[in-house]
């Protein structure tokens, strides 16, 4: 199969599908997303507690700003946020979230009618805009809709493989049809790569199963480099069970954290914001309260009994009925047990602020990307901000650029005829090892020793795990030699991709020696400004293992200084 598309959307998430609508507003532009799941079940529709954006609708609070969201965002990053990149997510904000409710997105609204805003942790206002506790879910549903509307060209179920680059130009992807086993040359001049992050790492997630972070392996193996991978958010509050989300709604409606003693413990470690300190901090909270003996069967309390059952059905019915489903628990009668998960990855592709990479033709945003606008730490609330910003400013400048370079004439035969040799020599052969094991053994290991507290002894101890994991990878069978919606072949890729992204996220890691934000060093437990105020810059060499460097923080208006809450 071969097809040709003007521009090529890799990622049918909220960051894809913005950067699709950009596109589609140009009538004369031919744009495709490629999806490896129906664009409706991508992660984005995970997000549940809001959007940010200074609109100011809860003035009885005081008179929010755009500068007051970019101060928070660059506080909560712990100063290693690029300022610059910051103030263009915060200026857009407002105006970017009235567009989406003017596609028919619909928020929730206080009595006079406005958005509805709440307060989320790490801000000075309430500025998190939301659809009860379903925000991500409405947002992608909505855009879905604008872009059946425009006619969108989506392929469901196509899995990239690599990308197609010659004399350091794009000129497409290869991809496989999960459906039929298919593989398809698609080509395009400029493509952008929106394929969420490699929650998928570690056990115990918030992310979904298909968050194993392909767009920023396959980057970063073409030469792209990564940039602040040893950041990695734990959320708070997850389910023991299985790592679903409870979101940060929860405790912005009013929640609060109990230890086993029904103590309020986050008056001890943020005294001001308690429940609302920065993800970090609370992260770090909870999991020393349980490390200490003060947890309940390895978790915390969440307790929301006193905000009422109408406040609950109204606000958080998702939260209520996911608590009930996968816990036992009824939030309005009795505290829903929960304990930090792996969340979010605040590094990735190296990006600027219009989703430019350093391969021509190659753009990222949302999750995959990394500009830097959350730097050590994200603030909920500012990462569907950004599928939404810079979705729709990668979509500009991939216009701008398609104009300028036009459409791709003929492929080089040789890249279809690499991956095709590759997968009939990969079905032939009789592997030892298995892909399931060898995930479940990655995602152990990355929690024990590339988890929330870390040192230099635990993450050697993860990277040479890593290495005898990809010897054994390396062992790898296929026992499925059909074609047809093979998914042993889709996650024997996946677990290669995640193999890569834990190597380059454990040694970025290793290299830091400072704690900062999310990345708390056991043995470097002080913020060190004068050596590491840096970007981590990882690149893949030849040999396959990543090479670490670094790139200064840009600082415009905001001084580093010691965050408090």
């Amino acid at each position: 199969m071969e097809v040709s598309h003007d521009i090529l959307i890799i990622g049918a998430g909220g960051a894809g599908m913005r950067a699709a609508y950009e596109i589609a507003k140009n009538k004369d532009i031919d744009v495709a997303v490629i999806s490896k799941i129906f664009p409706t079940r991508s992660h984005t529709g995970a997000a549940q507690g809001g959007i940010n954006a200074a609109l100011n609708n809860n003035r009885d609070k005081g008179e929010d700003s755009i500068d007051s969201h970019t101060f928070d965002t660059v506080k909560g990053s712990d100063y290693l946020g690029d300022q610059d990149a910051i103030e263009v997510m915060c200026k857009n904000a407002p105006k970017d979230i009235i567009e989406v409710e003017h596609m028919g997105c619909l928020f929730s609204r206080d009595d006079d009618g406005n958005i509805a805003q709440r307060p989320f942790g790490g801000a000075g206002f309430p500025r998190t805009c939301y659809s009860a506790d379903i925000t991500g879910h409405v947002i992608l549903h909505t855009l879905y809709e604008q872009l059946l509307k425009k006619d969108v060209k989506f392929y469901n179920e196509f899995f990239v493989l690599s990308l197609i680059i010659e004399k350091d130009q794009i000129k497409g992807v290869i991809a496989i049809d999960i459906a039929t086993g298919e593989l398809a040359v698609m080509k395009a001049s400029t493509v952008i790569l929106a394929t969420g992050g490699a929650g998928r790492v570690y056990s115990g997630s918030t992310n979904a199963l298909v968050s194993t972070g392909d767009g920023i392996a396959i980057a970063y193996r073409a030469g792209a480099p990564l940039k602040d991978m040893e950041f990695v958010q734990f959320h708070p509050t997850t389910l023991a069970s299985n790592g679903v989300l409870i979101s940060e709604a929860a405790r912005g409606e009013g929640g609060y954290l109990l230890n086993k003693n029904e103590e309020r413990f986050m008056e001890k470690y943020a005294p001001s914001a308690k429940e609302l300190a920065s993800r970090d901090v609370v992260a770090r909270a909870e999991q020393t309260e349980i490390n200490e003996g003060r947890g309940v069967d390895g978790c915390v309390l969440l307790d929301l009994r006193h905000l009422g059952k109408e406040k609950i059905l109204s606000r958080l019915p998702q939260i209520r009925e996911l608590a009930l489903d996968f816990a036992g628990v009824d939030c309005i009668d009795e505290p829903i047990p929960v304990k930090p998960g792996a969340h979010y990855f605040m590094g990735g592709i190296d990006v600027d602020v219009d989703g430019q990479t350093s391969i021509n033709g190659l753009f990222a945003c949302g999750e995959c990307a990394c500009l830097s606008v959350h730097g050590a730490n994200r603030l909920g609330g500012n990462s569907l901000l950004e599928t939404i910003v810079f979705g729709k400013l990668a979509g500009k400048k991939a216009v701008d650029y398609f104009s300028e370079t036009g459409k791709v004439d003929d492929v080089d035969p040789r890249h279809l005829e690499e991956v095709d040799v590759f997968l009939k020599k990969l079905h032939e052969k009789d592997g030892i090892e298995n892909v399931y094991s060898i995930r479940d053994d990655l995602q152990k290991n990355m929690n024990e020793n590339v988890g929330i507290f870390r040192s230099e002894e635990k993450i050697q101890k993860g990277l040479d795990e890593i290495e005898k994991l990809k010897e054994r990878y390396l062992n790898v069978g296929i026992s499925d030699k059909g074609k047809v919606y093979n998914f042993e072949l889709t996650e024997y890729f996946e677990i290669g991709y995640l193999l890569d992204l834990a190597e380059a996220t454990a040694k970025s890691a290793l290299l830091r020696e400072e704690s900062r934000g999310s990345h708390q060093r056991e043995d470097f437990p002080e913020r060190n400004d004068s050596k590491f105020l840096n970007h981590s810059m990882t690149y893949f060499n030849r040999s396959g293992l990543p090479n670490v460097r670094y790139r200064r923080v840009e600082i415009t208006k905001y001084k580093p200084m010691e965050r408090k809450y």
